[in-house]
C-alpha cells in the first residue's frame, strides 16, 4: 500500500491511475490520515432475465393496423400545406 497526500495526488494523478490499474493499492491521505483508496473501475455486468415483463405489458389488438388518414398524410397529397 502506498500513501500519498492530496497535494501529491493532484500533481501525480496520471501516474497514480497507472499504478492503480497495474494492481497497486493507492491510498490518498489528508493531513497524514488515510481518507480514500484509488482502485480500478470494474463495470458490473447484469445478466438480462428473459421474460421478466411477461404478462405486464399490454398491446392493443389493432396495433399493427394502418390508418388511411395517416397513410394519406405520409404518402399522398401535395407537399404544400
Amino acid at each position: 500500500m502506498q500513501l500519498f497526500n492530496t497535494h501529491q495526488a493532484k500533481t501525480q494523478l496520471s501516474q497514480l491511475i497507472t499504478m492503480a490499474l497495474a494492481g497497486e493499492d493507492i491510498v490518498i491521505a489528508r493531513a497524514g490520515i488515510p481518507t480514500v483508496k484509488l482502485i480500478p473501475h470494474k463495470p458490473s455486468l447484469k445478466r438480462r432475465i428473459p421474460g421478466k415483463f411477461k404478462g405486464k405489458i399490454w398491446m392493443s389488438p389493432d396495433f399493427d393496423d394502418e390508418s388511411d388518414e395517416i397513410n394519406e398524410m405520409f404518402y399522398g397529397g401535395s407537399i404544400e400545406p
